[in-house]
């Protein structure tokens, strides 16, 4: 279902089918980022020797979007803000395929 702002909630479906997190995006890609920089990051993108399953479910549909993810730690840009931390958690996804629920 679409939010008044364009958005859409997707929760994270594990493995056992529970369904506790939800990620808002205007695409399912935009999620999942959301959704990998959780994941246990590698100290480098170089480093990255995993990858996992991210099962999404878009809310009010049957529609399940499946990506595998990877996390890595990476130094914060030259023109970063002062807020932000000196390492932050960059991510990736590549899409697998769309599964529909019975």
């Amino acid at each position: 279902m679409v939010r008044q702002d364009g958005k859409r909630n997707f929760v994270l479906r594990e493995e056992n089918g529970t369904e506790d997190s939800v990620f808002s995006g205007s695409t399912p890609r935009q999620a999942a980022l959301k959704a990998a920089r959780r994941l246990p990051p590698a100290p480098s993108e170089e480093e990255v020797d995993g990858r996992a399953e991210l099962r999404l479910r878009e809310k009010g549909t049957d529609k399940v979007h499946i990506y595998n993810g990877w996390a890595w730690k990476e130094e914060k840009p030259s023109d970063g803000p002062d807020w932000m931390p000196e390492v932050v958690t960059r991510a990736n996804v590549s899409k697998e395929g769309i599964e529909h629920l019975d």
